[in-house]
């Protein structure tokens, strides 16, 4: 009689040297090393490098996850593994679904995060697909985030290194996609996985973080924006939300809400400033203008988020359910309630009020008695400020 096979470290009922596994190597160390520790545990991998925007443009990007030469970096890497590596051109894919929502969000006003539209499409959902149809058991990336089985269910927590932790950008995992992604990671900290690298002997063991948006060299969003949109970046206003004009600006695209420092402007003629330094406090794409005004006008207590997705499905979550929600990937999780859900929607009501909410980022879901666990999260459609409310409440003349 055959005893029934162990189960594996990536979970499944068969020897490692039986498991294919596509790793999406970047070129970083993370994912290095994560291809380096299942080549390592006898697993069958196959990496796969994605070149996601122009490869002349990227050869002279430093610090970006995809450039050129991240994209000889893995494939360095695969050959000191030898395992086998493929670079799959997703250029046409990159620009349709991350770039030009890019673009067209922050023309509008909004300030989006372009490395969720691209797990949420490239990379959790072509990427995938092409894992599977490789004969893959699994897609393994280097997020650190942790994917554990609890309670009859795969959940997704947080990395156990709080200052790497990714999940705020893996919100829009679908159970489906959950139940074949693997992130080996999860459960170790940066310096770890620095010290397997050299272990390792691999030659990006001490290739620094990248820092910026990987097709945003420098940091500089504005000049992304005008190149894939050309002539669509209007000049406008700078006023105060007393109506005071302060100053101009080159385009909306150049701030986002809560902004305090680079705003180009001075104080205000005898005016008083007790309240303290000005911050974006609007931002009107149909006018062109920009709105600013003392701290206390950023003040929300109400966010509304879209295109929601629950990790477990809507039955892990009930209205009126104490949670935590982070509104920003820098910022502190912050203690709220869920009501109305309902049709892909909810409403947070946050406990105390938190300041520089701006559409377009996310609003990602903690349990709020298992604060590593994530729920879900969706987008910031609407976070009306204390500024907001007090002029709708204005009786019309």
């Amino acid at each position: 009689m055959n005893e029934m096979a162990a189960v594996n470290s990536l979970g499944f009922a068969k020897a490692p040297a039986d498991t294919r596994v596509v790793v999406a190597m970047s070129g970083g160390v993370d994912s290095s090393v994560v291809a380096a520790m299942l080549a390592a545990e006898g697993y069958e991998v196959i990496g796969i490098t994605l070149q996601l925007y122009d490869h002349g443009v990227a050869i002279d990007v430093k610090g970006a996850c995809c450039a050129g030469s991240d994209i000889h970096d893995a494939r360095s890497v695969a050959a000191r593994l030898d395992i086998p590596h493929y670079v799959l051109d997703y250029e046409s894919k990159f620009k349709a679904a991350v770039m030009d929502d890019f673009a067209d969000s922050y023309l509008a006003g909004h300030t989006p995060i372009p490395c969720v539209r691209c797990n949420q499409t490239v990379k959790f959902s072509d990427l995938l697909r092409t894992a599977k149809e490789l004969g893959a058991d699994c897609l393994a990336t280097g997020h650190y985030v942790q994917r554990v089985f609890e309670a009859g269910e795969v959940r997704l927590k947080r990395g156990i290194d709080n200052t790497k932790d990714q999940s705020y950008f893996l919100f829009a995992t679908t159970p489906e996609q959950l139940d074949y992604l693997r992130f080996p990671l999860g459960g170790m900290n940066k310096d770890e996985t620095r010290a397997q690298a050299e272990g390792f002997g691999l030659s990006v063991s001490n290739k620094p973080d990248s820092q910026d948006i990987c097709f945003v060299p420098n940091g500089r969003y504005g000049d992304v924006v005008r190149k894939l949109r050309p002539g669509a970046v209007d000049a406008g206003e700078i006023i105060h939300m007393d109506g005071t004009v302060l100053g101009m600006h080159d385009g909306v695209i150049d701030y986002t809400i809560g902004q305090r420092k680079g705003l180009g402007i001075g104080g205000r003629k005898d005016a008083d400033e007790a309240d303290g330094p000005l911050y974006v406090v609007g931002i009107d794409a149909s006018k062109h203008q920009v709105i600013v005004g003392p701290k206390s006008a950023l003040a929300c207590r109400e966010v509304h988020l879209s295109e929601v997705n629950w990790i477990n499905g809507a039955n892990s979550v009930s209205e009126h359910m104490q949670v935590q929600v982070k509104l920003r990937n820098t910022g502190m999780s912050a203690p709220a309630t869920l009501v109305n859900i309902a049709n892909g929607s909810v409403t947070l009501m946050l406990d105390e009020p938190q300041f520089g909410i701006a559409r377009g980022q996310a609003g990602v879901i903690y349990d709020a008695k298992a604060p590593d666990r994530l729920l879900g999260g969706g987008w910031i459609k609407k976070a009306p400020t204390a500024a907001e409310i007090a002029v709708s409440a204005q009786p019309i003349s």
